[in-house]
């Protein structure tokens, strides 16, 4: 029998789900697991991939009612059966430098995006510069993000951005709420892309940069690559795989 860890989101039917399966199958704690498993919702998926992304062990998701896109189903009979013979996603983070007016330097992963946000009534304007060079002098936005295959049809999808499949070596660059140029609709960027943002006028129009959850507040440059070193992954039902789900959402009515 496979050692599983078992991380549950704080709510109440997670908890609940946790509770039945740690009835039926033994656990272990996350140093000594062959492999996670995560009960509860996209959101706490990636809370888990940063929390376990240097175990170098896979993870499992399941959810409570509706699949989410990053989980399975939730159900306990089989699931030893079903974690070996489930189909693996690898995942490559972005990695951001996030430099604030004060002149601190902080850093972070984000396995869906990095996106940057005005913080108040003004919009934001902000130069894009991609490899070393100057690629659009002034947008001016409510914000811009960076994202993964893996989140294009998260946040990305929402702003309009387009759907990345999983294995397709490309970041997509999309803006959200444009208003100068007015018709820039971003851009596909190969994934040893560098891009740094800078924020022009920032004490008048702050902006924030967030890289999945950590938020950085006040940035005046902000660097995204993709981060060479680091990988997770992400086990999917043959049915559910994820590949097969970005393929379905480009399908979709």
């Amino acid at each position: 029998m496979l050692r599983l860890a078992v991380l549950a989101s704080r709510a109440p039917e997670a908890q609940a789900a946790r509770a039945e399966l740690e009835a039926v199958h033994p656990t272990v704690p996350l140093d000594e697991c062959e492999a996670v498993v995560a009960i509860g919702g996209d959101g706490f998926m990636l809370q888990t991939l940063h929390r376990t992304q240097s175990l170098g062990v896979p993870v499992f998701g399941m959810k409570t009612g509706s699949v989410g896109f990053l989980m399975n189903a939730f159900r306990t009979d089989g699931l030893d059966q079903r974690i070996r013979a489930a189909q693996a996603a690898v995942l490559r983070p972005l990695e951001m430098i996030a430099i604030s007016d004060s002149g601190a330097s902080s850093g972070a992963l984000a396995f869906n995006e990095v996106s940057l946000l005005r913080q108040t009534k003004q919009a934001a304007k902000i130069r894009i510069d991609l490899n070393g060079s100057v690629r659009l002098p002034e947008l001016v936005c409510d914000g811009i993000m960076v994202a993964t295959p893996a989140g294009s049809t998260a946040y990305n999808l929402s702003a309009h951005g387009p759907i990345l499949p999983l294995d397709s070596e490309v970041l997509a660059m999309t803006p959200i709420s444009p208003f100068r140029p007015r018709r820039w609709r971003g851009a596909i960027l190969r994934s040893d892309a560098e891009v740094s943002f800078e924020i022009l006028d920032h004490y008048k129009r702050p902006v924030s940069a967030t890289a999945d959850s950590t938020e950085i507040r006040d940035v005046v440059e902000v660097r995204v690559r993709q981060a060479q070193d680091r990988t997770v992954r992400l086990l999917f039902d043959p049915e559910h795989n994820l590949e097969e789900r970005i393929l379905a959402e480009q399908f979709e009515s």
